[in-house]
């Protein structure tokens, strides 16, 4: 199943057309979209508006490949469970969001294993194509490392000596 998620927050028509299209011209019946609120036509498609976070898990969890907005909460849940995931980044001049911060998350996360980057909605297409080709990577551990938590610690108690 290709799960196909704009978050929590706001529509992202551009891409949900994107994808919509690309099931329609290929036949493809096995996707689910969690759409925001989309208004489009989804040709009979599985969909709902929004998700509660454990159906939303049970979701990533079935899925085969994710199309996501490049929320930072969405790339990591599907790094953790080691799923392929093609993020469509959000632009602020679009009015898709109220910045480019989406732009930034993807350039951060592009090359790493298991994420995909659209740059635009003329990119899903291509990588949909090869969708069966796409590693999730090697997953990733649902906590900080102990490095991550000793310096954040270290940062923390540094701060606190110099304010006291």
């Amino acid at each position: 199943m290709i799960f196909v998620t704009v978050g929590t927050q706001l529509p992202f028509p551009r891409m949900i057309r994107a994808v919509a299209l690309w099931a329609s011209n290929r036949g493809r019946r096995d996707l689910y979209f969690q759409h925001g609120g989309y208004s489009g036509d989804l040709n009979g498609l599985a969909n709902t508006d929004f998700l509660d976070a454990a159906t939303a898990a049970k979701s990533l969890q079935t899925a085969s490949i994710v199309v996501a907005h490049a929320g930072t909460g969405t790339i990591l849940s599907c790094l953790e469970r080691g799923i392929p995931c093609i993020i469509v980044p959000r632009h602020g001049a679009l009015g898709e969001h109220r910045n480019d911060h989406q732009i930034a998350t993807a350039r951060k996360f592009e090359g790493r294993g298991g994420i995909f980057v659209a740059w635009s909605e003329f990119d899903i297409a291509p990588l949909l194509d090869r969708a069966s080709e796409l590693s999730g990577g090697s997953g990733i551990d649902p906590y900080a490392s102990p490095e991550l938590i000793s310096a954040i610690r270290d940062f923390v108690w540094e701060g606190r000596s110099r304010h006291e």
